[in-house]
């Protein structure tokens, strides 16, 4: 056993995760067409449903739903032109600056103070919800559905009436509507330190004659999103529905096909690598949760909404209900204290851990503990890859003593191959006499490194989605660990300033990834080579493979990789120097012991090349 089981193990463990990804996805309810319809939820001893949902012609029975989204321009303007198109409350906070559109009752305008587009501290703020006009909107929604169709309920063209021009934590802002036949419609809007609305819905009934409405918030996202496309990574619709986590992709929603889920509290939302929109309705209330895909062309959106039970307003009162919406950054500890703050179900599965999350909290918590006490990403990816090797250190070097053991016995297999090669049962007998003899199990060698791959795959999963690595600095050129390595070679390594076409970009190979391949070579390098050619070929060709298929990934993760290799480097060589293996193909100058008894002198060679063991003379 040499180094070829670790890569062995790796590449199987890779395609048993990407086969078990294909055979066997994240159980979903079957996706239904948007004309399918459902008994509305009601309350005990309420009225029942709408006898026309908003959209249905008249005399038509169906689900109550939210009001259409607001139509995207045919012309689509500047971020600044469409936020120009209807008057704004503003909001300025540490974490978060934007607005809040009164032509609609809109959310529409969030972006992060702290997270630029570019490293570039000077570059605008990332935007996570956009205003109807510009390239890609993206916004939140709430309002009410009525029994009666001739109910006038705010619409998308609605102009609310706002109590302030501005809202900031502990200073919330209301806004009103009133519909002209005695219904004052309110949303009492606050706004926390972080990234959290809480939106209060009201109607204040003034008609003498119960009033039945149904309050529902929604998300709309117009255009395909640009998602990374990985495995290891969910972007898209998801959700926890009565206690049970469910995603989606985009594609689920093609031709105009949705998605509904009735659920007790929970949350659902859509996610980006590193932001997300969620709805939060309140964790003890039943709702309809659609997801859905309308439109074609420009006019394609994506909607995730839900309605609450239906609300009787008798005359003079005030029926309310609360909504939340978490538009921001996913900070894993932000989003654990809104989980135990508000009781919301799961909240911690809007990260995606991975099937590993018993190994990947507890190495993103220490990741993010060094990075607080050392104050540099990349040092702290190296002080962890330490700790996690030192953890490991008792199952690696019985793994590497197994290898340098059988290393030292590999001059005895030869001589066996070449004497029973035609023979391969009674090779195999005399092999298993060889190993019990020297006491070596040949197994021993790769059981370890198996044990070591889910704590590689947590730490890889950690440093690729961890929005905490995004944009952080590490030495010299790397000025962002989350983005590949800048200098490469088809930039003649930072002397050449163009923009390296599509089809060359598998070619483009930065430095850091030149040495990950160069460590993994000098790793390859402690092991003899393999008997057989074409394996031997085989394995000269990897640390390339390596080097090309990496080249793209996260500078943050291309240095960890060359780090854990001259860790291992450095821990193999000692453990092989010990135990007199072999190390690049030459015996070490004192071995261990020899690795088969003599049972006397054994004499010179003889001149024909044959050699003596056992006292009995080797023909060839």
């Amino acid at each position: 056993m040499d180094q070829k089981n670790f890569i062995i193990a790796i590449v199987l463990s890779v395609l048993i995760i990407v086969g078990w990804q294909y055979a066997f996805p994240p159980a979903k309810s079957p996706v239904t067409n948007t004309q399918q319809t459902t008994a509305a939820t009601t309350q005990p001893g309420s009225p029942q449903a709408p006898a026309q949902a908003p959209g249905q012609a008249p005399g038509t029975q169906g689900t109550v739903q939210p009001g259409a989204p607001a139509a995207q321009p045919v012309q689509v303007m500047s971020r600044t032109d469409a936020l120009a198109q209807s008057p704004r409350v503003t909001f300025d906070t540490p974490e978060l600056v934007g607005s809040i559109a009164l032509k609609g009752g809109r959310i529409d305008d969030v972006r992060l103070v702290k997270y630029r587009e570019t490293v570039d501290p000077k570059s605008p703020p990332v935007p996570v919800l956009s205003p109807v006009g510009s390239e890609h909107p993206y916004y939140a929604e709430f309002g009410w559905s009525a029994a009666d169709p001739s109910t006038k309920v705010p619409g998308p063209d609605t102009l609310w009436t706002a109590s302030a021009t501005t809202v900031a934590p502990g200073k919330p802002v209301r806004l009103t509507w009133d519909n002209g036949q005695g219904l004052i419609f309110a949303l009492d809007v606050s706004l926390d330190d972080y990234f959290m609305f809480d939106v209060k819905q009201s109607v204040e009934n003034k008609t003498d004659k119960p009033v039945t409405v149904y309050p529902w918030s929604l998300i709309v996202r117009y255009g395909e999103p640009k998602a990374e496309g990985i495995y290891i990574l969910h972007e898209g619709p998801y959700g926890v529905f009565n206690n049970s986590y469910k995603e989606f992709s985009y594609s689920d929603f093609k031709d105009n096909k949705s998605q509904k889920i009735a659920t007790t509290g929970g949350w659902v939302g859509m996610t980006d690598k590193y932001w997300m929109a969620t709805l939060i309705p309140e964790q003890q209330q039943k709702v309809d949760v659609s997801i859905k895909q309308t439109g074609a062309g420009p006019d394609l959106k994506y909607q995730i909404d839900y309605v609450a039970p239906g609300q009787a307003v008798a005359p003079g009162a005030t029926a309310t209900t609360d909504a939340k919406l978490f538009a921001g950054a996913k900070i894993v500890r932000v989003i654990s204290d809104y989980e135990q703050k508000y009781g919301i179900e799961k909240f911690n599965l809007t990260i995606d851990w991975g099937w590993f999350w018993f190994f990947t909290k507890p190495l993103f918590w220490l990741l993010e503990w060094l990075f607080v006490h050392i104050g540099n990403f990349g040092i702290a990816i190296l002080v962890l890859t330490v700790i996690v090797k030192a953890v490991f250190f008792p199952l690696a070097n019985k793994s590497y003593a197994a290898m340098s053991k059988m290393k030292a016995l590999q001059p005895e297999m030869e001589k066996l191959k070449e004497r029973y090669g035609e023979d391969r049962q009674r090779m195999n007998q005399e092999l298993m006499q060889l190993y019990r003899r020297e006491k070596v199990n040949p197994a021993a060698g790769c059981l370890p490194i198996v044990v070591q791959i889910p704590v590689f795959f947590a730490l890889y999963k950690v440093l690729y989605t961890s929005i905490e690595m995004r944009h952080q600095p590490f030495f010299g050129w790397i000025k962002d660990l989350s983005a590949p390595d800048p200098l490469t070679i088809l930039t003649g390594f930072g002397l050449f300033d163009w923009q390296v076409p599509q089809f060359l970009h598998f070619f483009n190979i930065g430095i850091w990834p030149l040495i990950m391949g160069v460590t993994m070579y000098l790793q390859q390098k402690l092991n003899p080579a393999p008997t057989d050619p074409v394996q031997a070929r085989v394995f000269q060709f990897l640390p390339i493979l390596f080097t090309f298929m990496l080249a793209p990934f996260a500078a943050g993760l291309v240095i960890y990789w060359a780090w854990s290799n001259t860790l291992s480097i450095a821990q193999q060589y000692t453990i092989m120097r010990r135990h007199g293996a072999p190390i690049g193909g030459k015996a070490a100058p004192k071995p261990a012991k020899p690795a088969v008894a003599a049972a006397g002198p054994a004499p010179a060679p003889p001149a024909d090349g044959g050699g003596k063991k056992g006292g009995k003379a080797k023909k060839r």
